[in-house]
């Protein structure tokens, strides 16, 4: 009979780690404050220059 204690605890981890892991990638939050830095230049163009 195969053990698999090991293999089904490091898939458990992998799939627990969840939405903060994800956030925490530099290149997820490098696009984010760029999305963020031209939703933000843009509010402001339509509120002070239009």
């Amino acid at each position: 009979m195969l053990d698999r204690t090991q293999s089904d605890a490091g898939a458990s981890l992998e799939e627990r780690r969840g939405c903060l892991f994800a956030l925490s990638q530099p290149p997820l939050m490098i696009f984010l404050a760029v999305i963020g830095c031209l939703l933000l230049m843009a509010s402001l163009h339509d509120l002070l220059m239009l």
